[in-house]
């Protein structure tokens, strides 16, 4: 796995639990991580990321409308 090393202020409100699940929550919304990806980052489970995912205005359910429906004609 790929080690980022950020520098931020100190007066910076997050702690690093909570930059983690940021990240990890926008790189899951916008399709760069799967589920299993962005949990394994955070260090959670799927079921426990997926539950927390809602705090960061993230829906687990982030397919796009087309992909759904291509889904849908497949199955």
């Amino acid at each position: 796995m790929r080690k980022v090393i950020l520098e931020l202020p100190d007066n910076f409100e997050m702690d690093d639990r909570e930059i983690s699940m940021s990240l990890a929550a926008k790189l899951y919304e916008d399709g760069k991580l799967s589920l299993g990806q962005a949990a394994e980052l955070v260090g959670l489970s799927k079921r426990t990321f997926a539950e927390l995912l809602g705090k960061y205005g993230v829906s687990i359910f982030n397919h796009q409308a087309a992909d759904i429906v291509q889904d849908i004609k497949h199955a």
